[in-house]
């Protein structure tokens, strides 16, 4: 393995499918942890983001943004509805892992392995102080090593030396950011070079929680999909949101999910991969069924044309369909060409699987002249 090769994570080896534009992981929480552990122990940089229904609108609009969730490193559905979907699309989510579960299991691990170190960051007022103290009274699976309430200000604001140096200084193995979701993804990209700390994810309302300043909805309601409607009791300024949300994530289950499905009935048969070379790309070509079937053939050939690394081409021209577990396939190659400077183009993609692209909210990986 070349250089190159050796500094990136594994991207390939991530059970990733494509859902609605961004990349989900099917994975259950022991591996989770696992993942977070080993990546903890070898200071890896490691973004964590939790996709729910208001990450899913503002990615349909906001490319930084949706950039920041292919970026990730795990990608966690968070929110009945978005489980929803992926079971009509035929995505096989192991389990929910929303922030606020993920958050809350971390911290009542009672296994045999050392504390996690988190860093509390963002907040309104002294919550974060609040919740670090309770933390480290409990003497669970978390350690506080740092609080700190940035107050409101830009993402160049929040950033100053001062404020990574603190984090930094810290020692954390995990970051946890408590920001609006835009911002903190925003901030965390931003900051990503300059960073210490090798976990990093956006909690979002989770501190409220862990304060005990906003009550979460039961158990039963979370799993019927209603929570938003016990959020909008506690927090009644949210309803404006939810409906937005609730309007868009409408439209895109009858213009692009149900379509979809539809088109996913088609799966069957084998796939081919042919890998050609030369002096500045390689090029693989695809032909027969793209679907999880055939993933473990792609991925090996996909290993074998990432090794050369080299400018990329995916000929799709003989390609006959493509689900969503290739879709999530090609965000890993696009991360992986992208993390190495390189450039990843589809080819030979044939107006019905443009129109497949469309569906599944994809055609942003297809040039526009195609």
């Amino acid at each position: 393995m070349n250089a190159a090769s050796a500094a990136d994570h594994d991207d390939l080896a991530r059970r990733v499918y494509g859902l609605m534009g961004v990349p989900v992981d099917a994975i259950d929480f022991p591996t989770l942890l696992r993942t977070m552990i080993e990546a903890a122990d070898a200071s890896w940089p490691f973004l964590i983001s939790t996709p729910n229904v208001n990450f899913l609108v503002k990615s349909q609009s906001n490319a930084a943004f949706r950039e920041s969730i292919l970026a990730s490193d795990l990608c966690l559905i968070d929110g009945m509805p978005l489980i929803w979907i992926a079971k009509l699309l035929r995505i096989p989510i192991l389990e929910r892992l929303a922030g606020s579960d993920l958050f809350g299991r971390l911290k009542s691990r009672r296994d045999t392995g050392r504390r996690l170190r988190v860093f509390l960051f963002g907040g309104n007022g002294d919550l974060v102080e609040r919740v670090g103290a309770k933390l480290n009274w409990a003497n669970g699976g978390m350690e506080c090593v740092g609080a700190l309430n940035p107050g409101f200000g830009t993402v160049e604001e929040m950033s100053s030396p001062q404020i990574i140096g603190a984090i930094n200084a810290s020692q954390a193995d995990l970051l946890a950011v408590f920001l609006g979701a835009e911002k903190a993804q925003s901030w965390l990209i931003h900051n990503h070079a300059s960073l210490s700390p090798p976990l990093r994810a956006q909690f979002g309302a989770t501190i409220n929680f862990e304060a005990g300043t906003v009550r979460r909805a039961p158990p039963l309601l979370r799993s019927t999909g209603f929570e938003w409607l016990w959020r909008i009791k506690e927090e009644p300024y949210l309803w404006r949101r939810y409906l937005s949300d609730g309007v868009t994530l409408l439209r895109l289950l009858v213009t692009s999910v149900l379509p979809g499905v539809a088109r996913l009935r088609r799966q069957g048969g084998s796939l081919s991969v042919l890998v050609e070379e030369n002096l500045s790309s390689v090029t693989l070509r695809f032909a027969g069924a793209a679907t999880e079937a055939n993933a473990g053939t792609a991925v090996k050939q996909f290993r074998v044309a990432l090794e050369a690394d080299k400018d990329l081409k995916v000929d799709l021209a003989a390609a006959d369909i493509i689900d969503p577990r290739f879709f999530g396939l090609f965000l890993m190659v696009r991360k992986t060409i992208l993390r190495r400077g390189r450039t990843l183009q589809f080819v030979g993609v044939s107006r019905r699987l443009r129109r497949l692209f469309r569906l599944n909210r994809f055609e942003y990986l297809l040039p526009a002249d195609i």
